[in-house]
């Protein structure tokens, strides 16, 4: 385990154990959301930045497993269940599209208008389900309005004990920090390393015997899973789920994660969710400033200025800085010699 790893690790859980002390109920349940959203943009970060899968449908696999989540946990009574599905199939539809995209060979240009068209068709199948006829179940889809009263996470076996806000964050939180070590393991291992040289010479690794297709498939899919766990948290959170967990500003928005905190990295993607979740929450407070608006300027500024990332960019500067005390010493020492 590299020192950068144990490091950002060690940051992570203090600051997340230390929030329930010191912010109030409120602020823990606004912290839920941003996690949620931290888990989305980590499947955007690792498919984009480490499997090189430019993909604008994460929001659909975050979609679904929201929606799946709230259809399963109506009809079953018990979280357990759906949590799991929740995982599940979003995973499985990823798997599937990715089969189609990879195995036919579809260049990086069309996978990111497939991936957006894929999340336009579910955003407007789900905001065409409103009657009395779309239901799954006891669980009526509600169209536009959504699907209210969703049950939340319970205690493992036990339907009458749901979990209150507080148990909801630190369940969030655990489930946070396990899959950014279950990515940063993967990454270490033979998997990841051949990932990693796939997106960077797909023809090299083709010949060193690796199957591209193969490789991207499981990433896509890993990601899928990863995205619709992000929409299962995001759903308990606020204990509905409507069509727009489909829409572009969603999609829109785990690429700005990505591209704020640093492509190529999987710590960036989490800060750059909780910087810009934090900033619309404040913006959303006054009327003054429209938070879209400002979320494109935030974009436009960072895409010209910063195009790596805040966390790239910082540890270029750190290395610069480094660097320059590094030779400044050493010409100390030369000068000081007789």
């Amino acid at each position: 385990m590299s020192r950068g790893f144990l490091t950002s690790l060690a940051a992570m859980i203090v600051i997340l154990a230390a929030l329930p002390l010191t912010v109030s109920l409120f602020g823990l349940v606004q912290a839920t959301m941003f996690i949620a959203m931290a888990t989305l943009a980590l499947s955007q970060g690792f498919i984009w930045g480490y499997g090189g899968i430019m993909s604008f449908g994460q929001s659909a696999f975050f979609g679904l497993g929201g929606y799946v989540y709230a259809v399963a946990a109506i009809n079953m009574g018990s979280s357990t269940a759906p949590f799991l599905l929740a995982i599940v199939l979003p995973a499985a539809f990823a798997a599937l599209l990715g089969y189609f995209m990879f195995y036919g060979r579809i260049s990086d240009a069309y996978i990111g208008v497939i991936t957006l068209t894929v999340t336009v068709i579910l955003f407007n199948f789900a905001n065409s389900t409103a009657g009395d006829v779309w239901h799954i179940g006891q669980a009526a889809l509600g169209g536009f309005n959504g699907i209210p009263s969703v049950p939340p996470l319970n205690m493992p076996g036990h339907p009458d004990m749901p979990l209150d806000p507080a148990q909801l964050y630190g369940v969030a939180a655990v489930l946070l920090v396990l899959v950014y070590v279950l990515l940063k393991g993967l990454l270490a291992s033979r998997f990841g390393r051949v990932v990693v040289a796939i997106r960077e010479n797909e023809t090299r690794a083709m010949l060193l015997g690796y199957d591209p297709r193969l490789y991207k498939t499981l990433t896509f899919t890993l990601g899928g899973g990863i995205a619709g766990l992000a929409g299962c948290l995001f759903t308990n959170w606020g204990g509905f789920v409507s069509p727009t967990v489909f829409g572009l500003q969603e999609a829109a928005q785990a690429i700005i994660f990505v591209l704020l905190g640093g492509l190529g990295t999987l710590i960036g993607p989490i800060l750059g969710a909780v910087a810009v979740e934090y900033l619309i929450t404040i913006i959303g407070t006054q009327e003054t400033i429209n938070a879209n608006l400002m979320l494109g300027v935030i974009l436009l500024v960072f895409v010209l200025l910063v195009p790596k990332g805040v966390l790239p960019s910082l540890e270029a500067l750190g290395h610069r800085i480094s660097l320059g005390r590094s030779c400044a010493t050493q010409q100390a020492k030369a000068e000081a010699r007789p």
